[in-house]
């Protein structure tokens, strides 16, 4: 009733490209009749390559998005995926973007694990005036990050501290925004497939 949603990105909200969702919406109903995206076939729903480097962040973003961890992307995982992306505040994105980071799914981000995500994420923005990462290595960036997210100093990122980290710290925000605006990646990933 005429109230405006706060959001930690306003322009995100006024930017949703709804004919976009609707038609990935009807792609997937489409393209998958048995109600289930494989890994293969998320890769060629958003246009990337099976190898290069959109190939594994897109497998880091499937492995968040498949909830029941059954290797496969259903319509109600797809559907509260594209709400996550698209319309999720920040603390359901940084807990979503903390499952991307968290690859073994263990509980926590360990330095190799950091590191894997930041040189994906740095291939795949190379060169684009987002890559907040040009000033430091990625070996430094993950010295700064741990440094400044671990609070117990265990050499590991639990959930808790990756929240609190990152909300406590814009450094660390403006870094795990490299990750956390999936929203830009989906919609460049159907931009570019939708031109071939």
């Amino acid at each position: 009733m005429g109230q405006t949603q706060h959001t930690d990105h306003p322009e995100r909200s006024q930017n949703i490209d709804v004919a976009a969702i609707q038609d990935m919406y009807k792609k997937f109903l489409t393209e998958c009749p048995s109600g289930v995206l494989f890994l293969h076939e998320f890769k060629k729903f958003f246009g990337v390559e099976q190898s290069g480097e959109a190939s594994e962040y897109a497998e880091n973003m499937f492995r968040a998005f498949d909830k029941n961890g059954d290797n496969t992307i259903d319509f109600l995982e797809f559907v509260a995926a594209l709400n996550l992306v698209f319309r999720g505040d920040l603390e359901h994105r940084l807990r979503w973007s903390f499952k991307v980071y968290d690859r073994d799914g263990n509980g926590h981000v360990d330095r190799d694990e950091l590191r894997s995500i930041l040189e994906s994420i740095r291939r795949i923005k190379k060169g684009s005036r987002s890559d907040k990462t040009e000033a430091l290595s990625v070996d430094e960036a993950v010295d700064r990050l741990l440094k400044a997210v671990d609070a117990d100093g265990d050499g590991h990122i639990n959930l808790e501290e990756f929240l609190l980290g990152a909300q406590q710290d814009p450094w660390v925000l403006n870094m795990l925004k490299l990750d956390l605006d999936p929203a830009s990646w989906v919609m460049e990933q159907r931009r570019r497939s939708a031109q071939f």
